[in-house]
């Protein structure tokens, strides 16, 4: 592969990245990037036939699978494979015919990644038109990119509904809840619900989550609702194009994809290690091993163990490299070369300062921060000292009320509104002295020095004197309204606040 890719005619596009980069070389040549993705294809579904070929070779049909440390031949297991009552093996030749399938398959996977990397062109074409123009994209172009996305959602989709038709048509699954011991039974009436359902996402069922499931209907009910999701996703991003926040919130680059992608991964990788870890429905104990626990009665690591620790883990490395990968992303995006540890900017002058932290420089923050009443754009000075001294006022009379001298009297509220009035007042003198200060008997001899700042700047018409005298004006009014009206409010309902 180093030697194509040395002698390549597009080497230009290759970036000067390490071997241990891996496929960022291939990052502007697509036609080698499609071949990488489905080689790797080939050895995740190789893995997955040649792994439950070994542990059906050391398989003991005497001991249970967990006991055993086997983790795919209990997932077919719960597939309704080969299990009779009681979550009994009666028959292993459904597990050979599953690996040997994934070893053929592998074999046709691992073939295109060969003839892509090797053989098939570089670059794509984008032609509509061809068969291979089909696959053609470039990272820039906002509309294709939505549409593998699309792709992709339909191909998940499908895969939630098949696991619907295996419960529901094809034979059913293994569920530990019937009979005395467990049975493998067909789902005839799927929840489909949407208040349970969705239920599980806001703790409806019980604080564990999704994880609280407890019986089959409501998990294929889950997966048909998740296909019907999943589905029309895909048809929606394949018919359409980023709506114009998108456009503005999200970045469009092959790094930024794979951010994207890194970040989906843990998070799903995190959450099957909790739902692996407390669910005996899906997980049942007669082949994971007994929930809330890692480890057999012998002590050894069971196989609800082997899969929760490798998601937890697994799960975290993903987190790490989408955190790397975003931290690169916003990098490049602002102008920064981190070859050349250009990470912060050099100042020229020495009285600049920069106030920006992780806190007050992220996304939330800025977008809560423009939009107070001192920063959000369309107002006046007078309305935007309302609207502060509103929210002052409003709150102030509560403190009083509550910690003031007078609370236990029979007019503590309305010395709490007199406080609070009085406090606005104080609060209003303030403003004006600074603004007397500050925009008429300065003298701008000197140049002020330059911070830099992530909170949005004052608007101008604010930093004038006749603007600051709106501005403090406008802020007195509001604080005195807002003090009555949350006088108004506890005087009516007193008796359910103290």
């Amino acid at each position: 592969m180093t030697v194509v890719i040395a002698n390549s005619p597009n080497k230009e596009q290759i970036p000067d990245v390490g071997w241990w980069a891996g496929n960022a070389r291939f990052v502007n040549l697509s036609g080698k990037l499609l071949g990488a993705h489905v080689a790797h294809a080939g050895l995740i579904v190789f893995w997955a036939g040649a792994m439950t070929l070994f542990e059906l070779s050391r398989y003991t049909p005497t001991e249970s699978m967990y006991e055993q440390g086997l983790i795919l031949l209990p997932h077919l297991a719960t597939l309704g494979f080969g299990v009779g009552d009681g979550g009994e093996v009666i028959n292993t030749y459904p597990y050979f015919v599953v690996a040997v399938l994934h070893i053929i398959s592998s074999a046709v996977l691992g073939a295109g990644g060969i003839y892509h990397a090797l053989l098939g062109p570089e670059v794509l074409p984008k032609n509509q038109n061809s068969f291979a123009g089909f696959f053609g994209y470039d990272w820039d172009d906002k509309d294709k990119m939505t549409s593998i996305i699309g792709i992709h959602l339909i191909l998940l989709g499908v895969g939630a509904f098949l696991l619907v038709s295996k419960a529901m048509f094809w034979g059913g699954v293994f569920d530990p809840w019937a009979g005395e011991n467990g049975a493998v039974r067909v789902v005839t009436n799927p929840t489909l619900n949407p208040i349970t359902i969705f239920g599980y996402l806001w703790g409806q069922h019980g604080w564990e989550g999704m994880a609280a499931v407890d019986n089959l209907e409501d998990v294929i009910g889950g997966h048909l609702w998740i296909s019907l999701i999943l589905v029309g996703g895909g048809v929606f991003h394949i018919l359409t194009k980023p709506f114009g926040w998108a456009q503005r919130v999200l970045f469009y680059s092959g790094e930024a994809y794979l951010c994207y992608s890194l970040g989906a991964i843990a998070y799903m990788g995190i959450l099957a290690g909790y739902f692996v870890s407390v669910n005996d429905t899906v997980y049942p104990e007669v082949f994971f091993g007994v929930a809330n626990s890692w480890e057999t009665a012998a002590g050894e690591v069971s196989a609800r163990g082997w899969l929760a620790s490798f998601h937890y883990a697994l799960g975290g490395v993903f987190l790490l490299g989408h955190l790397w990968h975003a931290i690169r992303v916003r990098g490049a995006f602002a102008g920064f070369d981190f070859k050349q540890g250009d990470v912060i900017r050099a100042y020229q002058e020495t009285n600049e300062g920069n106030l920006a932290t992780p806190v007050n420089a992220n996304d939330i923050t800025l977008k809560f921060v423009a939009n107070l009443p001192i920063y959000r754009d369309g107002l006046s000075p007078l309305m935007r000292g309302l609207e502060i001294g509103m929210a002052h006022g409003y709150w102030l009379i509560g403190p009083f009320a509550v910690l003031g001298p007078l609370r236990s009297s029979d007019f503590n509220l309305l010395a709490a509104l007199v406080s609070a009035c009085g406090l606005i007042v104080i609060l209003t003198i303030c403003l004006s002295l600074y603004g007397t200060v500050s925009f008429e008997k300065r003298l701008e001899t000197l140049p002020r020095p330059n911070f830099s700042r992530t909170v949005p700047n004052v608007p101008t018409g604010i930093k004038t004197a006749e603007g600051w005298s709106l501005f403090s004006g406008g802020f007195l009014v509001g604080g005195v309204g807002g003090a009555i009206f949350a006088y108004l409010l506890l005087d009516q309902f007193v008796g359910l606040v103290f």
